[in-house]
C-alpha cells in the first residue's frame, strides 16, 4: 500500500489558495478484503454496518467497529446496493438475473424479488418504505413495497439509469440516459411527468432545501437544474464530461464531478466556481456537517475541506469505483474494483 501524500494547487476560480494545513488530517486506517470486483457500497449509520455489492454474486458485510466481515450470497451481476436504516433491510440490484436481493440486516437472511430487465440503480424512501429500481433493459422502474415485497411497475423513458428522490415532496426523479429526459414519479400515485434535459443524462441528485433537482449531462458538459415545484429547467455550464453530482443541503451547494475536477453550483444563484484537483473526478461524496468532500480519481481519493480549501490526496486500492461516508464515525469507505478490497479513511478535524 502506498503511503498517503499531499499536494498544493491554486484555487483560482474561488480566489483562494488550496493548502495542506493542519486544518485537515486524513488517515488510511484499514484495508478490508471483500468479494471479487466490488461495484457499490452503502452504509447503515444506525447499526454501523457497511454493505458492499461484489461482482461475484455476493455482498460483503463489514462491521464498522472491528472491520470484520461476513459474506451473503445474492443474485448474479450485482450493480447497486442501498440500505433502509429504519427497517434495517438491504437491497441489492442484480443485473444478470433481473432480481433484487433483500437482506435482513439483523439475521443476514435473504429474499429474492423479481424486477424488470437489467436493474441498475436503487433509491429508498425510508418515510414511505418504498424502494425504487431503474430497469435499464426495459425502460421501467420497479417499485417494491418494503413491508410486503410486493411490486408495481412504472414505465419511464429510454434506458433509465440513475435516480434520486425527495422524501419531503414524495417525488422520484429518473435520468433516462438515452432519452434526454428525466421522468418524475409521484410516490403516492406512481403517475409520471416528463422533463426534457440535456443529452445522455447520466446522474441525478436532489436538494430538499429548495426543491431542486440536478441532472448531469456528460455529452453537453452541462447540468440541468429542475425546479421541483414547476418542472421548469435552467441549464448550467460545467466542466467537460460531468458524470456525478452530490448536494450539501446544509450549505446549499451542488458539487459536480467532471474533467475540471469539481464544479461548485450555488443552490440559490446557480452561479459556478471550480475546484481544480489536478485531474478530473469520477465521483464525489459529501459529508455535510464537516463540509468535507471526497472525490475519486487515479487510484486515489482527494479530500477537500470546503471551508478552508485544504486538500489531501490518499492512495487507495486499484480502480476505486464508489465511496460512501458514515458521518457518525467520520469514516469514508472506498470500493476498489480491481484489488477487490475497501479502503477505510478516517477524517479528523482540528481548528488551526
Amino acid at each position: 500500500m502506498k503511503s498517503s501524500h499531499c499536494i498544493q494547487v491554486g484555487l483560482l476560480a474561488l480566489g483562494v489558495t488550496l493548502t495542506t494545513s493542519s486544518a485537515v488530517s486524513q488517515l488510511l486506517v484499514d484495508t478490508v478484503p471483500v468479494g471479487q470486483y466490488p461495484q457499490a457500497v452503502a452504509i447503515n449509520n444506525v447499526t454501523n454496518r457497511i454493505y458492499v455489492a461484489n461482482g461475484d454474486g455476493t455482498a460483503t458485510v463489514i462491521d464498522g467497529v472491528s472491520d470484520s466481515t461476513a459474506t451473503v450470497i445474492v443474485g448474479q451481476g450485482p450493480s447497486d446496493i442501498a440500505v433502509n436504516p429504519v427497517t434495517d433491510k438491504v437491497y441489492v440490484a442484480n443485473q444478470v438475473d433481473s432480481t433484487v436481493t433483500v437482506i435482513d440486516g439483523a439475521t443476514r437472511s435473504t429474499t429474492t424479488v423479481n424486477v424488470g430487465r437489467t436493474p441498475r440503480k436503487i433509491s429508498i424512501n425510508s418515510v414511505t418504505n418504498k424502494i425504487y429500481i431503474t430497469n435499464y433493459g426495459d425502460n421501467t422502474v420497479t417499485v417494491i413495497d418494503g413491508a410486503t415485497n410486493g411490486t408495481s411497475t412504472v414505465p419511464v423513458g429510454i434506458s433509465p439509469n440513475a435516480l434520486a428522490l425527495n422524501d419531503v415532496t414524495n417525488k422520484v426523479y429518473v435520468a433516462n440516459q438515452f432519452g434526454g429526459t428525466v421522468t418524475e414519479i409521484d410516490g403516492a400515485t406512481n403517475s409520471t411527468s416528463t422533463v426534457p434535459v440535456g443529452t445522455d443524462p447520466f446522474f441525478v441528485a436532489v436538494s430538499r432545501v429548495n426543491n431542486r433537482v440536478y441532472v448531469a449531462n456528460p455529452v453537453d458538459a452541462t447540468v440541468t437544474v429542475i425546479d421541483g415545484g414547476t418542472n421548469s429547467t435552467t441549464t448550467v455550464n460545467v466542466g467537460g464530461n460531468p458524470v456525478y453530482v452530490q448536494v450539501n443541503e446544509l450549505t446549499n451547494k451542488a458539487y459536480v464531478a467532471d474533467l475540471s475536477g469539481l464544479t461548485v453550483i450555488d443552490g440559490v444563484t446557480l452561479s459556478t466556481s471550480t475546484i481544480p484537483l489536478g485531474s478530473g473526478s469520477a465521483a464525489v461524496a459529501v459529508e455535510p456537517r464537516a463540509n468535507r468532500l471526497y472525490t475519486l480519481a487515479n487510484n486515489g481519493v482527494t479530500v477537500v475541506q470546503a471551508m478552508t480549501y485544504s486538500l489531501v490526496i490518499i492512495s487507495v486500492g486499484q480502480s476505486p469505483v464508489a465511496l460512501a461516508i458514515n458521518p457518525v464515525t467520520k469514516r469514508c469507505y472506498v470500493v476498489n474494483n480491481i484489488s477487490s478490497n475497501v479502503s477505510v479513511i478516517l477524517g479528523i478535524y482540528k481548528r488551526s
